[in-house]
């Protein structure tokens, strides 16, 4: 099993930066496919934001395109989501998962494991 506990949430003012991150441990962490971030707002559904595949290459949603970056340290073992020019729109809970299956998709199904969830919110 792959064990996924996400860190760094928190209260900020719109145009301002917070770092995600998503601290993974498991036999079979690195046979992952491909890791992403969701979020999942108050009474909407869970959609992916960004992903990283296990070659490096990564692909954001339009609403956080050129403001987040997905990044991994394989030293730490860590998955980060690094957001600047925070938007109340961006509020939300959000997750870390993996998909060790090889889709790599948007659907969230498609994710094998997931952490609890680290709360965002900016005013």
């Amino acid at each position: 099993d792959v064990q996924l506990v996400e860190s760094g949430g928190g209260s900020v003012q719109a145009g301002g930066s917070l770092r995600l991150s998503c601290a993974a441990s498991g036999h079979d962490y690195r046979d992952y496919y491909c890791m992403a971030w969701f979020r999942q707002a108050p009474g909407k559904q869970r959609e992916r934001v960004a992903r990283i595949k296990s070659d490096g290459s990564t692909l954001y949603a339009d609403s956080v395109k050129g403001r987040f970056t997905i990044s991994e340290d394989n030293a730490k073992n860590t998955l980060d989501l690094q957001m600047n020019s925070l938007k109340p729109e961006d509020t939300a809970m959000y997750y870390c998962a993996a998909d060790m299956g090889g889709y790599c998709g948007t659907a969230p199904d498609l994710y094998n494991y997931w952490g609890q969830g680290t709360q965002v919110t900016v005013s």
